[in-house]
């Protein structure tokens, strides 16, 4: 790839990254602070899938940013970009070997142990308010 093409991909991209660490949300760019994130297997965990997509922009994001204004909410926030962020993104998806791939998602840890994933199917036809509800649900159930 073009230094031109990464550059312009860092441009349109920045934004879709913003969305989140703009809410507390942080940004995991490499395998090893995926493993630093994972290795606190205390409390909660959300971890966001991030992508370019549609469903991404108008569902996933939205509706984490609405699941956050929540009273109940995980202990730490952290995202990687699927699609950009590539290698970081496979060593957060061996956390969850047992689910296919996919993006956008989220998954919700407690203790170290994944307890509730959203997979892309059911973001793609929902809307925001129906993707909070989803977390806030799995919120209140693990995260009190």
């Amino acid at each position: 790839m073009s230094m031109t093409f990464d550059m312009y991909m860092h441009d349109v991209v920045k934004p879709m990254r913003d969305e989140l660490t703009n809410i507390g949300v942080t940004e995991l760019r490499t395998p090893e602070s995926v493993d630093v994130a994972m290795s606190d297997r205390s409390g909660t965990m959300l971890l966001v899938f991030n992508s370019v997509c549609g469903c991404a922009a108008g569902q996933a994001r939205p509706g984490v940013a609405l699941a956050l204004k929540h009273s109940v909410v995980p202990d730490r926030l952290y995202t990687v970009f699927a699609g950009q962020d590539k290698a970081a993104t496979a060593q957060a998806r061996s956390y969850i070997p047992n689910i296919r791939p996919s993006s956008p998602s989220m998954a919700l840890f407690k203790d170290g142990a994944l307890v509730h994933f959203v997979p892309r199917e059911l973001i793609e036809d929902a809307h925001a308010e129906h993707i909070a509800k989803e977390l806030t649900q799995a919120f209140d159930a693990h995260c009190r």
